[in-house]
C-alpha cells in the first residue's frame, strides 16, 4: 500500500455536521477522562474508530497499574442525537504533528466537524473550597467573541517558553485553525493536592459549559453526589490531620505554601483518600 492511514474507522458515523470534544487520559484531576466518560455514558456515545498506536507509542513495555495492564488507546465516539463527536486518548509519545492531524482527518472526513473543543487541567496552588474557574483560549477573535455570554476567563496572555513544546491542546487548536475549524481550549485550575485524584468539581465546571453551549440537557445530580462525597472525605481529613487543616486554611486565606509543605499536603491527602 503506497499510503497507510494511521486511523481505523469501524463504522461511519451519520453526521452532517458536529462538534468535536478532545480529552487526554493523563490529565490533572482526571479532568479530561472524567468529562469524556461522563459525556459518552450520559449521551449514549458509541465507539466508531481509533488511531492505531504503532507510530505514536512505545510498545516495548506496557505499564501496569493496580495489577491491570494499561495499553495506549485512542478512540472516537459518536453521540448522534447531540451532533457530538468525542475523542479520548493517551497522549502520544512521538509524531505529535501526524497524530493530531489524524484526529482532524477523521473529524473532517467522517464527522463534518464545524467546531473543536479541547479539555485540560492545570495545577493551581489553591484550596479545594475555592470555586473552580474555567479558562478559555480561542483560535480566532471571532470565536472569542462568541464566548462572551458564558462564565469564562477569556483574557489570557502567555508564551510557550523557548525550547519547550506547546501543549497538545494548543498545538491541536493551531492545526484546526489552519483547516478553518474554529477551536476553543478549555482549562480548569485544579488544586495541587487533587491533581493525582479525581476532581469532580472541576469536571462539572466543564460539563456546565458544554451543557449550555451545546444544549445537552445534562442532569447533574450524580456528579453533585460525587462532589459531596469528596467534600466529606476532605473534611474528615482536616479533622483527623491538623497539619493538613492548617495547610488548607492557609490556602483558603490566599497564603502560599513552601514546596516542601505543598508536597507534604499532597502526599497526606493522597494517602488519606486511598485508605478511604
Amino acid at each position: 500500500m503506497s499510503e497507510r492511514y494511521p486511523f481505523k474507522v469501524l463504522r461511519k458515523p451519520k453526521f452532517q455536521s458536529s462538534s468535536l470534544v478532545v480529552g487526554w487520559n493523563e490529565d490533572a484531576g482526571q479532568l479530561g477522562p472524567g468529562v469524556i466518560d461522563y459525556l459518552t455514558r450520559g449521551l449514549g456515545g458509541e465507539r466508531f474508530g481509533e488511531i492505531e498506536p504503532e507510530d505514536f507509542f512505545s510498545l516495548g513495555g506496557i505499564r501496569v497499574e493496580h495489577d491491570v495492564a494499561q495499553f495506549p488507546e485512542s478512540n472516537f465516539y459518536s453521540c448522534h442525537k447531540n451532533n457530538l463527536a468525542i475523542f479520548r486518548s493517551t497522549p502520544p509519545r512521538f509524531e505529535w504533528y501526524k497524530f493530531l492531524n489524524s484526529i482532524l482527518d477523521v473529524a473532517e472526513r467522517y464527522c463534518g466537524t464545524k467546531q473543536l473543543y479541547t479539555i485540560g487541567g492545570m495545577v493551581a496552588l489553591a484550596a479545594h473550597t475555592t470555586p473552580r474557574a474555567l479558562l478559555a483560549t480561542s483560535s480566532s477573535q471571532e470565536v472569542k467573541e462568541s464566548l462572551k455570554q458564558y462564565d469564562l476567563v477569556r483574557d489570557m496572555d502567555y508564551q510557550t517558553a523557548t525550547g519547550q513544546r506547546p501543549t497538545l491542546n494548543s498545538f491541536l487548536l493551531w492545526l484546526a485553525g489552519r483547516r478553518d475549524i474554529p477551536g476553543v481550549s478549555l482549562w480548569v485550575p485544579i488544586p495541587s493536592y487533587l491533581v493525582a485524584n479525581e476532581d469532580p468539581r472541576g469536571q462539572k465546571k466543564v460539563l456546565q459549559f458544554f451543557d449550555e453551549r451545546l444544549g445537552l440537557n445534562i442532569d447533574f445530580s450524580d456528579i453533585d453526589h460525587e462532589i459531596q462525597k469528596q467534600n466529606e472525605k476532605l473534611a474528615q481529613a482536616r479533622l483527623r490531620l491538623p497539619e493538613v487543616d492548617d495547610y488548607i486554611l492557609r490556602l483558603e486565606s490566599n497564603l502560599s505554601l513552601s514546596q516542601e509543605e505543598n508536597e507534604r499536603l499532597t502526599r497526606e491527602i493522597a494517602e488519606f483518600l486511598r485508605e478511604e
